[in-house]
């Protein structure tokens, strides 16, 4: 049975999928960050039960609507470069996981540029 040929890259897709994975990356970094800031104010309200209560407020709020902007950036991507629905669900789960968003970015990064090299500019 002959292989499916390729579809033709045009600069229109290529820049598609360069900008979802831009927006994925931006986005990880983001979520990241603010999770472990998050993480950190709980850390020191548990030392110090007086301290930090609005902040700690502020940052899970702000983490909770960053997530799902990260979520939908993921599923995005995903669906853009065919991912496997399990691929989509991990990759969001490490949104939830201090420092694992840095970790999952590195990795899908990796894989997208090594996968589709004519979609994904560097």
């Amino acid at each position: 049975m002959p292989s499916p040929t390729p579809m033709a890259t045009t600069p229109q897709v290529k820049g598609r999928a360069a900008g979802a994975l831009l927006r994925y990356r931006i986005m990880a970094f983001t979520t990241g960050v603010v999770l472990l800031a998050g993480t950190i104010a709980l850390i020191v309200k548990a030392i110090h039960p007086d301290g930090l209560q609005t902040l700690n407020g502020v940052l899970w709020v702000g983490h909770g609507w960053l997530y799902l902007i990260y979520a939908i950036t993921t599923l995005d991507l995903g669906l853009r470069l065919r991912w496997k629905l399990i691929r989509i669900a991990l990759v969001m789960l490490a949104g939830t996981i201090p420092t694992m968003s840095f970790v999952a970015e590195h990795f899908v990064t990796r894989a997208t540029r090594a996968e589709h090299p004519e979609a994904v500019a560097r």
